[in-house]
């Protein structure tokens, strides 16, 4: 007999339709579609809905099988779109309007990479902020010029529509919906079981071609501050500070970071510091002043002004939401 206790599973809607890219339907049904109830992540219910039943033919060789029709995107709590091996594939008039219906009742839709453009088809980007691959932005502003296209996010947020720049942001894109829905601790336990980062700072201009004779050099040298970073984010660290232990100086030290990691090492210093407060807060019963103690922010009224800022919540609402349970053991890093 069922549990009535239980939560209903969160239903995604995986959108199928020809031309959809084989890695980012892989990449959907990784993240939403494997059971991984045992390790304490949540039941997902996802389905593949299409405007017609017949398998879909993927790139390589691959077929998806719809098991869904459209009309079922009227019960998804999400809806995520795949990229495009052809950026440029109008989708059926059918999907287009179920997009639209969609969007009008407010749920949440997700396009990967080029599923840029069929959000924009469906005109559902039309004076908003975009982002897709970094070698598409130009198709995208010439073929959709009402769209603010941005050049460089790895995945940004405007209404309720989310895109994501290309190939690895998707999983970025997915890993956070899951966050902010279900807390650190799950999407972490994800992005672990993918062998994948959980949480990547940064934009997609680290990933531009571009000469960088000194990059290899760079890299190593930023890789060891930022370890250092991680392992003492109870201390107030400083630019200059980084800066010595890389051995640069600290304008030097911050040119080659940000173009090294896509953002600034402030802004990539505050999100480490979000990071290790969301786990303590979904892990432990610490105070509100232990936890910002611990992760550097010196302060509960800082940790709150960061957390406000950047979540779009408060420390103790986010404990409220996302604490494990009591009685469960955390999930082991």
């Amino acid at each position: 007999m069922a549990d009535a206790s239980a939560p209903t599973p969160q239903r995604i809607a995986l959108l199928a339709f020809p031309g959809i890219r084989a890695f980012d339907v892989s990449v959907i049904t990784e993240v939403w579609g494997d059971d991984r109830t045992d390790r304490g992540v949540p039941a997902f219910d996802l389905h593949r809905p299409a405007a017609d039943p017949a398998p879909i033919a993927l790139r390589g060789g691959l077929t998806l099988t719809p098991d869904r029709t459209l009309a079922w995107l009227a019960r998804a709590d999400l809806i995520v779109v795949p990229g495009l091996d052809d950026h440029l594939t109008p989708a059926p008039a059918p999907v287009l309007d179920a997009l639209r219906r969609a969007h009008s009742r407010g749920t949440t839709i997700a396009a990967l990479c080029g599923g840029a453009f069929t959000l924009a088809q469906a005109g559902l980007l039309d004076g908003r902020r975009a982002i897709t691959h970094w070698n598409l932005t130009g198709l995208l502003r010439e073929h959709h010029p009402q769209v603010t296209v941005v050049p460089d996010a790895l995945f940004l947020h405007d209404s309720n529509i989310w895109t994501s720049a290309g190939t690895a942001a998707g999983i970025d894109l997915c890993l956070h919906l899951v966050r902010t829905t279900h807390g650190a601790e799950t999407a972490a336990t994800i992005a672990r079981s993918m062998v994948t980062a959980p949480y990547r700072t940064g934009t997609q201009a680290q990933f531009i071609e571009r000469p960088t004779p000194r990059a290899d050099r760079d890299e190593d040298a930023l890789a060891s501050v930022r370890e250092y970073a991680l392992h003492h984010l109870d201390q107030p660290l400083t630019i200059t500070d980084l800066a010595a232990h890389a051995g640069m100086s600290p304008r030097s030290f911050a040119r080659h970071f940000q173009a090294t990691t896509g953002t600034t090492p402030l802004r990539w210093l505050i999100a480490q510091r979000l990071a290790a407060a969301q786990k303590l807060l979904e892990r432990t019963d610490l105070p509100m002043t232990e936890v910002a103690g611990r992760t550097g922010f010196g302060s509960e009224v800082t940790m709150r002004q960061h957390f406000a800022g950047h979540l779009g919540t408060s420390p103790r609402d986010y404990r409220a939401a996302f604490r494990q349970p009591a009685g469960r053991s955390p999930i082991a890093s």
